[in-house]
């Protein structure tokens, strides 16, 4: 069945709000590492801000859903693009100061912005019909794909103007938030208190959360987003201690979150040919490939090949995930089961992203890679394991005829 009219227009204007989102996310995340570094006495806390961007992002996510739940999606985007407003406005103040504690407040703020932005692509899956669910999501996570060409050029060009470096960014930031809200006011969602939720009944969230396919979907997500973020926010860091120029690493940033985002248009598709499992399986075996590189070589291109696979890798298993997660709750249960989902899955972002700074100034470049070893072994354990169930069930099926 082909989407309706509305549903599209609604996912082309969550895939608007995410793609201004995802600017702004890129460009924190390219330059708040370097401005913690010039900021802070103790160089070792360089990645702090944007440790403390997750966990922020990870403390409002249940407050956030249980917010939507009651008054809306719109109104809860709507405060989140305000915090983006907020966000900006703040760090470059903070720079103006010197604070390097006032920007990692900052960088909370943005988390609190992200906190409701990771419900864009939920947002989609409830105005989307089943057989539109899983392209639907993939489209608003393609808007990043803005985010990968307008991010890391809008950080190059702000980054020395004005009185000190990177002021400017973060005002470009307020700016970019500011056209989110106008975006977010178009949007039409349905009430949050629909017929279905009223009729059903919930269970607890421990049953939920106990569920294969809840686990799996969990250990997907968490695990593709932790070490993309331990990595990505190592890398301009790393490329600058190896003599990389500030636009290299832009460029790899740029070629990564293409890489990131890119694929949207066409994973969807690919869920649906072979499989949610079969493609975050190959989104762990790409992020293997990163590894495998960056142990390789610190050229330009070691960097650049591998953060694009990274990329990729993320996108196969952060959507991969999304839609599986939407197979373990029903109606009624989808507020909580998306909250613990995206608090637990940033949980473990917040402690990767302030790994990566002390990995990198402790043991170096390599082992914030190896780090990444053992949890992508778990995640295919997972995904296998859940596979093996889902296999053993259709053969002990009573449709099933043995030969």
């Amino acid at each position: 069945m082909n989407p309706t009219s509305a549903e599209k227009r609604n996912v082309l204007l969550l895939a608007s709000t995410q793609a201004l989102f995802q600017t702004a996310s890129v460009m924190v995340m390219m330059l708040s590492g370097l401005a913690g570094l010039q900021l802070a006495s103790d160089k070792s806390l360089a990645t702090l801000p944007i440790a403390m961007m997750m966990v922020a992002a990870a403390a409002i996510m249940i407050p956030a859903s249980m917010l939507m739940q009651r008054f809306g999606r719109k109104a809860g985007f709507l405060l989140g693009t305000t915090l983006g407003c907020l966000a900006g406005l703040t760090a470059a103040y903070a720079i103006w100061l010197h604070s390097f504690w006032l920007f990692v407040f900052a960088n909370m703020l943005v988390g609190g912005y992200q906190g409701f932005a990771q419900y864009y692509r939920f947002a989609a899956a409830d105005v989307a019909s089943a057989d539109f669910k899983s392209r639907a999501i993939a489209w608003v996570i393609a808007g990043g794909v803005v985010a990968a060409l307008a991010g890391p050029n809008i950080a190059r060009l702000t980054q020395d103007i004005g009185p000190l470096p990177f002021m400017v960014s973060y005002f470009a930031l307020s700016a970019l938030s500011v056209i989110a809200l106008l975006v977010v006011t178009r949007i039409c969602i349905p009430s949050p208190v629909v017929v279905a939720e009223v009729h059903s009944s919930a269970r607890p969230l421990s049953e939920i959360m106990r569920q294969p396919v809840f686990i799996t979907a969990l250990i997907g997500s968490s695990v593709g987003y932790a070490v993309m973020v331990m990595v990505m926010t190592a890398t301009p860091l790393a490329m600058q201690i190896c003599g990389q120029s500030l636009g290299a690493s832009a460029t790899v940033i740029q070629w990564h979150v293409l890489g990131m985002f890119l694929p949207s248009f066409f994973t969807g598709n690919l869920i649906r040919r072979y499989g949610v499992l079969a493609i975050m399986g190959a989104g762990i075996a790409l992020l293997a490939g990163h590894v495998t590189i960056a142990l390789t070589g610190i050229e330009f291109l070691h960097f650049l090949s591998g953060l694009i696979l990274l990329g990729v890798g993320w996108n196969f298993l952060f959507i991969g995930g999304t839609t599986l997660l939407t197979e373990a709750y029903r109606p009624s249960e989808r507020a909580k089961t998306q909250a613990a989902h995206d608090f637990l899955m940033f949980g473990s972002v917040s402690l990767a992203s302030f790994s990566a700074g002390g990995l990198l100034n402790a043991w170096g470049w390599q082992s914030v890679n190896l780090t990444a070893l053992p949890f992508l072994g778990a995640a295919l354990i997972a995904v296998v394991g859940l596979g093996a169930l889902r296999w053993r069930t259709r053969l002990t099926s009573p449709g099933n005829v043995s030969a």
